[in-house]
């Protein structure tokens, strides 16, 4: 476990003149090393990569001209799932506003739900000497961040909690959320409900499916295997996976979708068989358009606003030296009736 459980006193970055000594080289070859300029031998750039490995040393791509006399650069990275995603850019946009106030800009960059790519992007981030880090974790393992964290670096995690390392986090009420969608279908009169989610091992797609079982249990109904679809969490995979739902002998009357970008391929799906006004559905997560559908879509909205607003609001309270114990804080989401999670089941003869 994180050998850091609560905020204490940041230390010194190192430096290239640390880099330097400590490989018993110029503070001239080190930079020739570090930007990757020749004229430097094999064996002295090994000893250069590995002292630098050493002390944790990270290029500041920053110009010192433009870093302030607080050691600060008014900057903070954001890191998301994906910024097109309509989730995402509601969240980037709330940062951007509580960091405009305090003159910070936002950098921002999509990880497309990729371990090595959320790597890259705090490397990135972390030698641009950004103020702070909020992000949408994936992996399982964040303990690499831990020198960014000896360093002084803030950082918040949002939408999930990250792995083997204590932080602040803000995220939404998943599972309790998806259980209100589902149940809100069993109250309309439907009993046999499919699900269809995002990739299997993202944790919030573990939650939502989680929710949706609660509901199913606490009406007592049957859950089958061959009525839940993962990692159905692109367009085309969920209108795969929902055709594929819906052409069974007796399939789902409702369905339950756990994300945005699902509820999109339900949709198509729906539409191209004719069944949207005969088929309930309530999707987790609002999007753009949703109530000027016919029939408009019901869903479970997150409040990516209020999830950006608190998580930015942390980092600047980090940043200015708030060390009390780290935090996780639960964004409740709504369930928003707009008609196509009322459609009523078929009479049975």
């Amino acid at each position: 476990m994180d050998p850091l459980p609560s905020p204490s006193a940041a230390q010194p970055r190192a430096t290239m003149r640390d880099v330097a000594a400590l490989a018993g080289v110029s503070l001239k070859t080190v930079s020739r090393v570090l930007n990757r300029e020749p004229g430097v031998s094999p064996p002295t750039m090994e000893r250069v990569q590995r002292a630098a490995a050493e002390l944790d040393f990270q290029l500041n791509l920053g110009a010192r001209s433009l870093r302030r006399a607080d050691g600060r650069t008014a900057t903070i990275g954001l890191i998301l799932e994906n910024v097109e995603n309509p989730y995402s850019s509601a969240l980037h946009r709330a940062v951007e506003n509580v960091a405009r106030e305090r003159g910070v800009s936002v950098l921002a960059g999509s990880l497309d739900e990729d371990p090595d790519r959320e790597r890259e992007l705090v490397a990135a981030f972390s030698s641009r000497r950004v103020d702070g880090l909020i992000m949408m974790p994936t992996g399982t393992d964040h303990s690499y961040l831990l020198p960014e964290r000896r360093a002084g670096t803030p950082m918040v995690f949002v939408d999930r909690a990250p792995g083997v390392i204590n932080a602040d986090v803000v995220v939404a009420d998943n599972r309790v959320g998806a259980r209100t969608g589902v149940a809100h279908l069993i109250a309309g009169g439907h009993r046999h409900i499919g699900f269809l989610g995002d990739l299997v091992r993202i944790p919030t797609a573990q939650e939502r499916h989680a929710g949706y079982l609660d509901a199913m249990r606490d009406a007592g109904l049957p859950v089958s295997p061959r009525d839940t679809k993962h990692d159905a969490g692109t367009v085309d995979t969920a209108e795969a996976a929902t055709a594929e739902l819906l052409a069974t002998d007796d399939p789902p009357t409702a369905l339950f979708s756990a994300q945005n970008l699902v509820t999109y391929g339900v949709l198509k799906a729906l539409r191209r068989l004719g069944l949207q006004h005969q088929v309930a559905l309530v999707g987790f997560d609002d999007f753009l358009l949703a109530d000027l559908l016919e029939p408009a879509v019901t869903v479970v909205a997150q409040d990516p606003h209020g999830i950006g607003q608190l998580a930015a609001e942390h980092l600047f309270r980090r940043r200015d030296g708030d060390t009390s114990p780290y935090t996780t804080e639960v964004v409740q989401s709504r369930l928003v009736m707009r008609g196509s999670g009322e459609i009523a089941p078929p009479l049975r003869s």
